[in-house]
């Protein structure tokens, strides 16, 4: 296909982008429609004309709008003559700075040719009327408040006034003020607006112009521009982008994007990131700076740029008061900033708590220069103090221990020199015991009460196994009134050295005693941590299976990994001394799930997935009940053989097994009803496969 340049409307073709067009307004209409433009500022407003007598048009809405614009009285100065509104202005912007890579093309008789836009416009309606219709309101309010008053408050009052002289324009107040926003509004609205006339899509007019999209001369010493090599014809197509990197919006000094910052060397990325944050764990770190960075190169970098403080990372202070800088509240030097904020930093290695006062009285700073220091790293507590940000970070210490070692090395000379500068004293240098907290109870989350459950229930097990032993030899000894139940729970017969118990225990009481309502006295460790007497058997059993009940009518299937977090998450919730916390194992939880009508599926899990013993374990509702028990089990067996089932399939297993001739509707039923037991299992094998 041969392309040709047409040069005839060269900075004069303009694309117009339309919204979408209503139903009663004609965007060819040619009698009711006018247009102006302002060639500098690459502006236009096209005036379209709404048709009155389309069913779709509201005539009474119209009536409402031009009565509020133009009041009732109609002159030239009229938006709407008609008393109706039956025109729509629409005012135009930029879609695009940079246009010189688009054109107009127009393929005929096997040759294509091209002429450059020079501005693409956006058309979106203008409601400059209703500010008019405002601004006559207000005009009739003045009015009325006006004529109520009397002629006396009417004449205005003498005043003395006083003469100012303006001073001389430096250079600087000049170029700030031409840059200035009201400025560059007033140049704008100083351009006369030129008047087009408009021609129609089949007005001759139209006709005629629409040639001269056609090359005029089809000669090659007219489009020299397109005997190019095919390198410079790709850097014609492709130019590079710097015009358009200059043509990117300015974003504020303290904004970088991930795109642009992960453009950056990593030393860089990490004193951006750090600056910024502050305060930082090494993984939330390690997140942000991308999939496949090495952490050993990581830690190489943050060292430049943070201290450790709590096993978290907080940003050095000579990175945010650099060499010849100043406090912007009192105009301190930057050294003596960085001083005051390593002896913050400092107090927080020692504690986790920091009195405001006891900071502004050692660095002798202003008070908001030492609430910025606090800021940056910590939160303030009401009549305690400001609490270090984050929790400790245990997990970077123990995987760390050489950057811990290190860190605390620099921290002793950095302590060192504090001593000398600030004259401190013992009672500074030594941290501060921690007050009874007696009158002030800890209150902890769920999540943080199991943990601490699992952590005494390890610490413990060697102990509660010795007692376990003993007290199965004492239940054997006895004589059959003291037997429980089997038929509830099998709790006495396991073999407990080759059952890790539940993490379900609770952890002992800290200083004040209690924590989220669980006593921890001496008095009440047996009922916790212990084995509850035979009297009370029965009823961790009919606790136990209230539960498992529960739990599977509403899930349906569980893998024994989730079925074991709901019931730590169910001790969690339960008031302190209740007979669950006697210690329940993974086999007298899965006997309890057998006895309650639930059923072991065999999933076909892959060969080669990484899942863990309880997490292959999946159990399902096998008798719920209800009058499609029969149809769940059906479908539970066709799924334990394969994950993947065709309808065909499932229709014919269903009509061979219940003896009943399914028709489509019928099935849809049922897997409605049913398969809400299914989909679940269908959601965890499709989780191991990924």
């Amino acid at each position: 296909i041969d392309v040709f340049l047409a040069r005839s409307l060269l900075e004069k073709l303009y694309l117009f982008q339309y919204p979408i067009r209503p139903a009663s307004m004609t965007y060819d209409d040619v009698t009711h429609l006018s247009a102006k433009i302002k060639p500098k500022q690459q502006k236009v407003e096209l005036e379209m004309a709404i048709d009155t007598l389309n069913p779709n048009y509201c005539r009474s809405k119209g009536e409402q709008i031009a009565l509020n614009v133009d009041g009732t009285c109609t002159d030239e100065t009229s938006t709407y003559s008609s008393k109706l509104m039956d025109k729509q202005t629409f005012c135009s912007s930029q879609a695009a700075s940079n246009v010189s890579r688009y054109a107009a093309a127009v393929y005929k008789k096997g040759e294509l040719h091209l002429t450059p836009l020079h501005g693409i416009l956006q058309l979106r309606p203008s409601f400059t009327y209703l500010d008019k219709a405002d601004a006559k309101h207000r005009e009739r309010e003045a009015a009325n408040e006006g004529g109520d008053s009397s002629q006396d408050e009417a004449e205005d009052d003498v005043k003395q006034i006083t003469v100012r002289f303006s001073r001389p324009e430096t250079e600087q107040a000049r170029q700030r003020r031409v840059q200035s926003y009201e400025f560059l509004q007033k140049r704008q609205a100083e351009e006369h607006w030129v008047h087009l006339h408009y021609y129609g899509l089949k007005d001759s007019r139209s006709e005629h112009e629409r040639q001269y999209l056609f090359s005029q001369g089809h000669g090659l010493a007219e489009n020299t521009e397109l005997i190019k090599s095919p390198s410079e014809y790709l850097m014609m197509l492709m130019p590079p982008s710097v015009e358009e990197e200059n043509d990117k919006p300015v974003a504020p000094s303290n904004v970088l994007s991930m795109a642009q910052l992960r453009t950056l060397p990593l030393a860089d990325q990490i004193k951006i990131l750090m600056k910024n944050v502050k305060v930082m764990p090494f993984a939330n770190l390690m997140s942000l700076l991308g999939s496949g960075t090495d952490s050993t190169a990581v830690l190489r970098c943050i060292q430049q740029v943070a201290m450790l403080v709590q096993g978290n990372w907080v940003v050095k202070s000579d990175v945010l008061y650099p060499k010849d800088t100043s406090s912007p509240h009192s105009g301190v030097p930057a050294e003596v900033l960085c001083r005051g904020r390593d002896f913050v930093m400092w107090k927080f290695t020692q504690d986790r708590w920091v009195v405001r006062k006891e900071v502004a009285a050692v660095t002798k700073l202003c008070p908001e220069d030492v609430k910025d220091f606090l800021e940056h790293m910590s939160v303030a507590r009401i009549n305690k103090g400001w609490e270090f940000m984050l929790p400790y970070d245990e997990d970077f210490v123990k995987k760390h221990p050489d950057i811990v070692q290190r860190q605390h090395m620099l921290w002793m000379g950095i302590q060192a020199k504090l001593e000398k500068v600030y004259n401190l004293l013992k009672e500074h240098l030594t941290p501060k015991k921690q007050e009874a907290q007696s009158a002030h109870p800890l209150v902890v989350s769920g999540e943080q009460r199991v943990n601490m459950a699992k952590a005494k229930v390890k610490q413990n097990y060697g102990q509660m196994e010795k007692e376990f032993q003993k007290q199965k030899a004492e239940m054997k000894s006895n004589d059959t009134s003291a037997k429980m139940d089997v038929s509830n729970i099998r709790i006495k017969e396991e073999p407990v050295s080759d059952e890790e118990p539940m993490d379900a225990s609770v952890y002992e009481g800290m200083n004040n005693g209690v924590v989220n309502g669980l006593h921890a006295e001496e008095d009440s460790v047996d009922s916790l941590n212990g084995h509850l007497p035979g009297g009370c058997i029965d009823r961790v059993a009919q606790e136990l299976k209230a539960f498992v009940s529960s739990t599977f009518k509403k899930q349906f299937v569980l893998t024994l990994s989730e079925l074991k977090r709901l019931f730590n998450l169910h001790l969690a919730s339960l008031p302190p001394g209740h007979t669950l916390f006697s210690g329940i194992s993974d086999k007298m939880l899965q006997d309890m799930v057998l006895d309650t009508g639930c059923k072991q599926i065999l999933v076909p899990f892959p060969p080669q997935t990484a899942a863990s013993p309880d997490e292959l374990k999946v159990y399902a509702l096998w008798e719920a009940g209800d009058t499609y028990d029969q149809h769940r089990q059906v479908l539970l067996e066709i799924f334990s053989k394969n994950y993947r089932v065709r309808r065909n399939v499932i229709q014919n297993q269903l009509s061979q097994e219940c003896g009943e001739d399914l028709n489509k509707q019928e099935v849809d039923r049922v897997l409605k009803v049913s398969l809400c037991s299914v989909v679940g299992l269908i959601q965890l094998i499709h989780e191991f496969l990924m």
